[in-house]
């Protein structure tokens, strides 16, 4: 319980560095320097991450890294057990990267202007005209060099399982004309989902093969779909314990 309150105490301070950090991001922005906004960001977020992960006391198992691209732009697609997982795609595969978020995130006061400078897009599934503003947005982002992160599970699975990815979550890569950089992470909702506390855990976090572009344009889209999900699947040792519909 000590260890929970210390972590939110010590991400509530961190978010004054944040906040002046992304001031000094506005003023990038505002001037035009996109890519070095881009790249200040990144570098503050990893920053923040990897103290984030730290603080929890928790051990990030990273393989695969061999598999990221020197630069992007690239749609990294992910299963999704936990909050903890945004930390993790930041902290440990340096691209300038944005991700396609929940509406709710909106709502946090610091977090949701970081997330506004990163270039996230929120969906919200009760809205779809705003959704498909929102993947118009995350599209733009790919087409002008900021890789994007989505989550096709569409919400925390808070446990080790993985669900059905939503229909079309991976048309933004074919749409972009852009690589897929599928990544499967394992245990990351044993540091706060599982019981509500800050639980140090051993986090094991595989980089997979990258998908070329020409790949994610053949395939249609539900082969494209099927493909990486059973890709991320046979990694986390799920093979015939769920299947993709």
């Amino acid at each position: 319980m000590i260890r929970t309150v210390l972590w939110f105490i010590d991400f509530g301070l961190y978010l004054l560095y944040i906040f002046f950090q992304a001031k000094k991001a506005e003023r990038m922005e505002k001037a035009g320097l996109i890519e070095e906004k881009r790249e200040f960001t990144q570098k503050v977020g990893q920053k923040w991450s990897s103290h984030l992960i730290k603080n929890s006391g928790s051990r990030v198992l990273l393989s695969g890294a061999e598999h990221i691209p020197e630069s992007g732009p690239v749609l990294i697609v992910s299963n999704h057990q936990s909050y903890f997982d945004i930390p993790l795609m930041v902290s440990q595969i340096s691209l300038p990267m944005g991700f396609v978020a929940k509406q709710e995130l909106k709502k946090w006061p610091v977090i949701n202007r970081w997330m506004d400078l990163i270039e996230c897009s929120y969906i919200d599934r009760n809205d779809i005209r705003q959704s498909l503003r929102a993947i118009q947005k995350a599209q733009k982002s790919l087409e002008t060099g900021q890789s994007i992160v989505i989550f096709p599970e569409g919400t925390r699975s808070k446990r080790r399982e993985i669900s059905a990815f939503k229909p079309g979550s991976l048309k933004l890569a074919q749409k972009s004309g852009v690589p897929i950089l599928p990544v499967a992470i394992d245990g990351s909702w044993q540091v706060y989902e599982a019981t509500g506390r800050v639980t140090p855990t051993e986090i094991k976090m595989t980089i997979l093969p990258l998908i070329p572009a020409e790949e994610v344009i053949e395939l249609s889209s539900s082969d494209l779909m099927s493909r990486v999900f059973d890709e991320i699947r046979h990694e986390l040792g799920m093979d015939g314990l769920l299947s993709h519909s």
